[in-house]
């Protein structure tokens, strides 16, 4: 026997008439799954696109652990395929890249042409960004005192960067016999 729960239920699923749905349910005993197969059979109503399926349970609250983790396995995968372990290894690629070229690389004091000292990159990097207000005004008085400052390595092949500390350096110097001429 079928109630009329079950054949609202197979109506509003199903987007029919409730004689169509009585008659779907009688002829199939009741049975929602069936009486979706027989009205596909028929004709009565397409069968889902992209390999959908029917449902006769309740649909899913947020709150409910299946419904969580069927949005996960649904949401895994971001980036057009790629994964979020994917996108992460990329990320860790890139910084170890990026501490691999700092330490490479040096950031070199120079009293006339004499090294007086040399730090890696990376470290300069982290000076600025920790002891922003103590590493910047130090450069500043160094320049004063007569020193250069430059930077040595495999990535610092043009000048451009140490033609800036060149001219910074001149700018102080000048800066310093203007103001001992006056």
């Amino acid at each position: 026997m079928t109630t009329l729960e079950q054949v609202e239920k197979l109506r509003a699923m199903a987007n029919i008439s409730y004689e169509e749905a009585k008659t779907a349910l009688e002829a199939t005993n009741g049975d929602l799954l069936e009486a979706i197969i027989y009205l596909e059979k028929q004709g009565k109503i397409s069968s889902p696109a992209g390999d959908g399926f029917y449902s006769s349970k309740k649909a899913s609250s947020a709150n409910d652990p299946l419904f969580e983790e069927a949005c996960w396995e649904k949401h895994k995968h971001c980036h057009h395929g790629k994964s979020f372990m994917s996108l992460l290894k990329k990320i860790s690629r890139f910084c170890f890249d990026l501490i691999r070229r700092g330490n490479s690389n040096t950031f070199e004091v120079l009293k006339g042409e004499e090294s007086k000292a040399a730090i890696p990159v990376t470290v300069l990097a982290l000076m600025l960004l920790f002891a922003f207000w103590f590493t910047i005004p130090l450069i500043i008085v160094g320049l004063f005192f007569g020193f250069r400052y430059r930077f040595h390595g495999p990535d610092f092949r043009g000048n451009t960067v140490n033609d800036a500390m060149n001219s910074a350096a001149d700018a102080a110097e000048n800066l310093k016999k203007s103001i001992n001429d006056i």
